[in-house]
């Protein structure tokens, strides 16, 4: 079959797939024996993994020459993993590095697809996204799919990336060069780590593009519990949107939409506060609420509101559009 000449040729450039595993001895195997032949390298993270994970992969490495393992000693994390997963990329020049599941949800066989835009100069990181099929959303446990859903709507505000639909989803392709510019310090450990790379890759402007990309989901257990991220992860999610808004239209930049913040919040703030507690002092008095008050109270809520809303709508159009820098170029293999 002939090449097509509008797509490039994988093989020709250094693509780094990094998987971070733990208690993964079942999947593991056959997650990196399907990985395809144009990757140069699998690294493969064992984070403090206490069953066979490092053993299983060790004797594949012996086999297959791509395979790179590295151990944490003790677990810390599927963030932590994929730091340590990125700082080898980058030793080993990486120019797309790819995150990819060691639980096998994440077929392999899209990985030309996720990189496809990165090599073509269209986004600085691409992700799946697990809602555009029909058929295949069907097959997410329902648990999954609302919490998701929920979640969803949050990490777009938090993160300034609303065209973003499935920001939790773990499969992700970045351009080396931009991976560089990353404080890898500041990106979260634990399984917030994908919403906290979207974070600082908005605060660089960089282009993020959606993939369409079932998952699959099989007998493999998720070490993410639903009661631990429905605490931890909306303060988190709350620090990341007061930061950026901070930065984004207060530091490094002075806008319309900074004026219609500074003072629609106060305003809205003002009319609650100053409502509400007239509302308790007058009813602790037994009278009704003076007009003049309710109308004091009113207004600069109604006002607050409609400029918070504004400021919404300029902060949606302000999704970075335009890709950094240019797309990596071909080179040989060793």
């Amino acid at each position: 079959m002939a090449a097509d000449p509008d797509r490039p040729d994988l093989h020709d450039y250094n693509i780094v797939i990094v998987i971070p595993a733990y208690r993964a001895e079942r999947e593991v195997a056959g997650v990196v024996t399907s990985i395809p032949s144009f990757v140069r390298h699998i690294v493969v993270v064992n984070d403090g993994s206490p069953d066979q994970t490092a053993p299983t992969v060790e004797k594949l490495s012996k086999d297959e020459r791509r395979i790179i393992l590295l151990n944490h000693e003790k677990n810390r994390g599927i963030g932590a993993a994929m730091v340590t997963g990125f700082r080898k990329a980058l030793e080993l020049s990486a120019q797309i590095v790819v995150k990819l599941d060691a639980d096998g949800q994440m077929a392999p066989e899209g990985i030309a697809e996720l990189v496809e835009p990165l090599l073509l100069g269209q986004a600085d990181l691409a992700k799946g996204n697990r809602f555009r099929g029909y058929l295949s959303l069907g097959q997410m446990p329902f648990i999954r799919r609302l919490g998701n859903t929920g979640l969803a709507f949050l990490a777009k505000a938090a993160t300034g990336y609303w065209n973003c639909f499935d920001p939790t989803n773990g499969y992700i392709a970045i351009r080396g060069d931009l991976l560089q510019r990353l404080p890898l310090n500041r990106l979260d450990s634990s399984y917030f780590f994908e919403i906290s790379l979207l974070s600082e890759m908005y605060l660089l402007e960089a282009v993020v593009r959606e993939i369409p990309m079932p998952a699959r989901y099989g007998e493999e257990t998720s070490s993410l519990s639903i009661g631990k991220a429905l605490i931890a992860f909306p303060p988190k999610l709350l620090r990341i949107l007061v930061r950026r808004i901070l930065l984004k239209y207060f530091v490094h930049d002075f806008s319309v939409a900074s004026m219609y913040l500074a003072t629609g919040l106060p305003l809205l703030l003002f009319g609650v506060g100053f409502g509400g507690y007239n509302w308790f002092h007058y009813s602790q008095l037994g009278i009704v609420t003076p007009t003049g008050t309710v109308m004091l109270a009113t207004l600069p809520v109604i006002l607050g509101f409609q400029l918070l809303l504004s400021a919404i709508g300029l902060d949606i159009q302000s999704v970075p559009k335009d890709p950094l820098g240019r797309p990596p170029r071909p080179h040989s293999s060793e």
